[in-house]
């Protein structure tokens, strides 16, 4: 954290003294990660980068780089897998950290995915310094969604430490986490069955789903 930029740099110039540089994030590298980053730097420095397969010749320049972002498994894909299908249906993905961008358009965006009845999937929601933000989006939120709207929380999701909870939209404010913690707070359709949480698509309202027990 905090050196960001440097990485980049490093990596770069790695890179342009050819050499095969991996730069690598947690997570997926295109969702609050490092590939957004990579782009950026290069146009402000006039880097040109290609896709690869591209013709070899086209990278030989010491100003010419072959970039390739690599998928990988984002938090919000591995916590909704474990609490089971919370992102079944329309979602807004927010960060709750002010380090790069300023608190009011966080509440702006918490505003408008809370009143859209998005699910919202929030990054970032505390850590040591920052502890009064997510209690401010659970303000937020509940002016447009009842107190009881289920909340999933996983912290370090299929990692050494996993820990999975649902709790209230009411009690969100007392959930322990984390800035490894990434926590689903459910739309008006939302609901908690047994020990999961799921959003319906609307499968139910167009098609009959027989509700008979197989024997």
């Amino acid at each position: 954290m905090t050196q960001e930029v440097a990485r980049v740099e490093a990596a770069i110039e790695q890179a342009r003294a050819s050499k095969s540089c991996a730069l690598v994030s947690s997570g997926d590298p295109g969702i609050y990660a490092m590939a957004g980053l990579v782009f950026e730097t290069c146009k402000i420095k006039g880097i040109a980068i290609v896709p690869p397969g591209s013709d070899p010749k086209a990278a030989d320049d010491r100003n010419v780089l072959r970039l390739e972002v690599v998928p990988g498994i984002p938090a919000l894909c591995a916590g909704a897998a474990l609490l089971g299908a919370p992102l079944t249906h329309d979602f807004a993905a927010i960060s709750l950290s002010d380090l790069l961008t300023p608190w009011d358009l966080i509440e702006q965006r918490l505003e408008a995915a809370a009143r859209a009845d998005f699910v919202i999937v929030l990054y970032n929601p505390k850590s040591k310094k920052r502890n009064w933000q997510l209690e401010k989006a659970q303000k937020i939120i509940l002016g447009h969604r009842d107190k009881n709207t289920p909340v999933g929380i996983v912290s370090r999701a299929m990692r050494e430490q996993q820990n999975i909870e649902i709790v209230t939209l009411g009690n969100l404010d007392t959930a322990d986490v984390d800035m490894q913690t990434t926590v689903f707070i459910g739309s008006s359709t939302s609901s908690q069955y047994m020990d999961f949480m799921y959003t319906p698509r609307g499968y139910a309202k167009k098609y009959e789903i027989n509700n008979k027990g197989s024997d």
